[in-house]
């Protein structure tokens, strides 16, 4: 029995957590839960998992909350103010946290499991984007208190354990293009909301729904595989795979090359992860292999310049990255807002990019958000400006 702490556990990859949780009701135990929307939602989830903590960062919706519970909120503490996932991750007392956080939000709660001694399986990829300097130093001596959940990564645990670091000649990340795989850049300009939020293979939320369409999504996935495996960037190398079954590959420096297959299920990952290293049995379907045709192609880097964009800050590294998620998160809701145009979200994470003149090294988070603070304000300006 495995006793788990889930953040955001009202978004697409906590509930399908859940949902690992509801069918191995002998392995794992909810003991905390944090959400920052979806009441209703849950008000289910802790009705039926019945955890002892729930952390929500706005004090009024938690007071809803408890008047929601009724009588029920007798049997779980409620943790309110801004940093309550964060008091949630390091003070309750858990095996693992799992952090499917959005956005650069998710950093704090995952320093804070890490220095309480948990294992973080970590969904919320901004926190190696902003902070894989500060994360990995937490892990040095025990690396295995780490265990990604996006699926790339995922595979490339799994392709990488047990082979030498000085065989591997490079990783391929890849990915299914998203929505707009093919279309051109004056295409892009005219895409709708509504098309971007379409997303061919994945069910995931409206940020990094649109992440995927700017495949920015991809960008920041290098990045982490970067610091999740001590891989050099030029070794790391991007690829679009469409029907979304290969999730990774590893070619060796004999030219052998190993790929990962799995069907498109984010509870795959997730289940691997909550469960590391076992693997535990699955109702979902294996891959169709005699029915299914493979195919890849490459990224047309002047139509997504967001790949690019990613392999250039993480090589920058200091307070770049953390500059360039800020200024997407920004640039991403106006984009959702109907304010600026698909290909204006990446043309304003560049110009923030380049007018970042103080890069900080990543010593401390106070660094990181004193370049997060100034990136959403530059990029608002440069939004509002336009």
């Amino acid at each position: 029995m495995r006793s788990l702490t889930i953040l955001g556990s009202t978004g697409s990859v906590g509930t399908q957590a859940l949902d690992v949780v509801r069918r191995n009701p002998d392995r794992f135990k909810v003991v905390g839960l944090a959400a920052l929307t979806n009441h209703e939602l849950l008000v289910g989830q802790i009705r039926e998992f019945l955890p002892p903590y729930v952390a929500i960062a706005d004090p009024e919706a938690a007071q809803e909350l408890r008047e929601m519970l009724g009588q029920n909120v007798r049997a779980v503490e409620i943790i309110d103010g801004p940093d309550a996932a964060e008091r949630l991750s390091r003070d309750v007392e858990a095996d693992m946290v799992l952090n499917a956080l959005v956005g650069s939000a998710g950093l704090p709660s995952t320093l804070a499991a890490l220095q309480s001694g948990k294992t973080l399986a970590l969904a919320n990829k901004e926190s190696l984007v902003i902070g894989g300097e500060l994360v990995m130093d937490l892990i040095k001596a025990e690396p295995e208190r780490l265990v990604p959940v996006d699926s790339e990564h995922a595979a490339l645990a799994q392709l990488l354990r047990g082979e030498r670091k000085e065989d591997v000649k490079r990783v391929i990340l890849t990915g299914s293009g998203g929505p707009f795989r093919g279309w051109t850049r004056n295409d892009l300009a005219r895409a709708s909301v509504k098309e971007a939020l379409a997303h061919p293979v994945w069910q995931m939320g409206p940020k990094i729904t649109i992440d995927s369409a700017t495949l920015m999504n991809k960008g920041m996935e290098v990045i982490e595989a970067h610091y999740l495996f001590g891989i050099d960037y030029s070794q790391i190398h991007v690829i679009l795979h469409p029907e979304g079954i290969v999730h990774a590959l590893v070619e060796f420096r004999d030219g052998t090359m190993l790929s990962q297959l799995a069907s498109a299920d984010m509870r795959l990952p997730i289940q691997l992860a909550l469960a590391w290293p076992e693997r535990l049995p699955t109702g979902i379907a294996p891959v169709p292999l005699a029915d299914k045709r493979l195919t890849f192609e490459p990224v047309d880097r002047e139509a997504f310049p967001a790949v690019d964009l990613a392999y250039r800050v993480g090589q920058l590294g200091l307070t770049f990255p953390a500059v360039m998620s800020a200024a997407n998160e920004v640039a991403v809701m106006a984009f959702l807002e109907g304010k600026i145009p698909l290909t204006r979200v990446v043309e304003i994470v560049q110009g923030v990019v380049d007018e970042h003149e103080a890069p900080a090294s990543v010593v401390s988070v106070v660094n990181l958000e004193r370049a997060d603070s100034w990136a959403r304000q530059r990029a608002a300006e440069i939004i509002e400006a336009r």
